[in-house]
């Protein structure tokens, strides 16, 4: 089981290096995108040993494709388990989806068909992940926006029987479950009820848009209100977990993102209270 951190953070991003280097800030844990920092040397990997000398980090990644028919890519864990090795991240998390088929990655995160061979195909390359870099990793929900003829199962279904296989946890991505819930015309509080919630370790929150017919997973704007009664929704079902403000484009100066990390802080502080006042009834 992989242990349980309870705390509030943000996503590490270029535009706030130096006031996370320079000040102390009102943060739990820092996340970086894994990928950004996979080279040896440098500057990147430099500011991130100096990062975490002050905070705990965790390293989320865009590029396992643990949906891939050919299995995951040995060189690309190899890369992932040095920063692993070196940084000793809270936690190691990536996409249920596919990115990669051959030689070619096309640096987009993939919808899966929710079948038995998928699932399958998902939890091996699960399995062969954790073992060579050493430990159980994060599986975090996608957002879609097309969905498969014939699925067995619904998603939270299938990341319940990923995780009970593979013995991973989940990353619960809000703003995700909003996003396809919309797109696809399903209940998004049944999702929420229907994940494993012993499995869930941490947590995203982020923004979206409306494109010309779906909602688009942009990252690009505050947590709006329908992200924040959904998080207030299933957080009473949690243990201690991780939460944190995903912001990648349209970057705010940290104070604006500190202040929506209160919110969460805020809302995380009456879900506590729920759960005391369910526990002593």
């Amino acid at each position: 089981m992989i242990p349980a951190f309870s705390g509030f953070g943000l996503g590490l991003r270029k535009p706030h290096y130096a006031d996370i280097l320079d000040h102390r800030v009102a943060v739990d844990f820092l996340e970086v995108i894994s990928e950004n920092f996979m080279i040896d040397g440098g500057r990147p990997r430099r500011i991130l040993r100096q990062v975490r000398e002050r905070y705990p980090v965790a390293l989320h990644g865009v590029s396992m494709s643990v949906g891939s028919a050919d299995g995951v890519d040995r060189a690309y864990l190899a890369r992932l388990r040095a920063l692993v090795d070196e940084i000793d991240p809270l936690f190691v998390s990536d996409h249920l989806c596919w990115t990669r088929l051959g030689g070619f990655n096309a640096h987009d995160l993939l919808p899966l068909p929710y079948t038995e061979e998928a699932l399958e195909t998902v939890c091996a390359n699960i399995a062969a992940a954790q073992d060579r870099l050493g430990r159980a990793i994060l599986i975090e929900n996608p957002s879609s926006y097309v969905a498969f003829d014939g699925a067995a199962m619904s998603e939270w279904a299938f990341l319940d029987a990923v995780c009970a296989r593979t013995g991973c946890g989940l990353l619960l991505d809000v703003n995700n479950v909003f996003v396809s819930a919309t797109n696809h015309g399903f209940d998004a509080r049944a999702y929420l009820d229907g994940i494993p919630h012993a499995r869930v370790r941490q947590i995203h929150l982020a923004g979206h848009r409306q494109g010309e017919t779906l909602l688009i997973d942009t990252h690009d704007r505050a947590v709006p209100p329908p992200v924040w009664d959904l998080f207030a929704h299933v957080l009473p079902r949690l243990g201690p977990v991780a939460t944190m403000i995903e912001r990648d484009d349209a970057i705010p100066p940290l104070r604006d993102l500190l202040a929506e990390l209160d919110q969460a802080r805020a809302i995380g502080a009456r879900a506590g209270g729920t759960r005391a006042t369910e526990l002593a009834a």
